[in-house]
């Protein structure tokens, strides 16, 4: 099994990282910006997380610092790639919606990061609690909701990107049950795997967008 996931592990790695400078090299546009740069964070901040977790199972060492480290790293990169999914949705579908959803995702966002930030995460000790789990995943749940929302509500105004809201949403699903329940199921750490599936899908949908270089219809539902 560790041979399996992590060489899935590294290929996806490769794929977002490699992804996301080839958007920004062909792309230079406001979108295209926002596009690569997602896709570059994810990729890299799953990177500090991965990386130890691959090395784990072929070096005998204790990771338990870099382990933490780069879950703590990871759960601000991911924030930061949904604000970023915000953004791109902004610019590419002109949403008429005003400055209130806009603070309502920064909102979100700031406060995911000062809950990650603090020490009874036990990041560095391996220990994270239920209620800690709990607590620091409601507003990403709540801006993850959002992107969802905002994506669905367009869907039908790109092919490349209508099922990018549905992408987010099995993320989620795969996830908050990992995020939560791990310390006290650690078998559930699997459901990373169909997690991350979901998005090299999203990878391919932009990866397709910039290719066919596509235009927006701005018909709003």
């Amino acid at each position: 099994m560790k041979y399996g996931e992590s060489i899935f592990d590294i290929l996806y790695l490769l794929t977002a990282i490699l992804s996301g400078c080839l958007i920004l090299r062909k792309k230079h546009d406001a979108a295209g910006i926002l596009m690569g740069s997602a896709v570059l964070v994810l990729g890299a901040g799953d990177a500090f997380h991965l990386v130890p977790r691959v090395l784990n199972y072929f070096v005998d060492a204790d990771f338990t610092f870099q382990l933490g480290l780069g879950k703590l790293i990871t759960s601000l990169t991911m924030t930061v790639f949904y604000v970023l999914l915000y953004l791109l949705h902004q610019q590419l579908f002109r949403s008429p919606r005003g400055s209130s959803l806009k603070l309502f995702v920064f909102a979100a966002a700031i406060v995911r990061a000062v809950l990650c930030l603090l020490p009874q995460n036990g990041w560095f000790t391996n220990e994270s609690s239920l209620l800690w789990g709990t607590v620091r995943n409601i507003p990403f749940a709540a801006l993850g909701a959002m992107i969802i929302f905002l994506y669905r509500t367009t869907r039908r105004q790109s092919n490349e990107l209508r099922r990018i809201w549905l992408y987010v949403t099995l993320s989620f699903l795969f996830y908050i049950p990992v995020a939560v329940f791990a310390p006290l199921l650690p078998t559930l750490g699997m459901l990373m795997l169909p997690k991350t599936v979901c998005y090299i899908l999203m990878i391919i949908a932009f990866l397709r967008f910039i290719r066919n270089g596509s235009r927006i219809q701005r018909n709003y539902d």
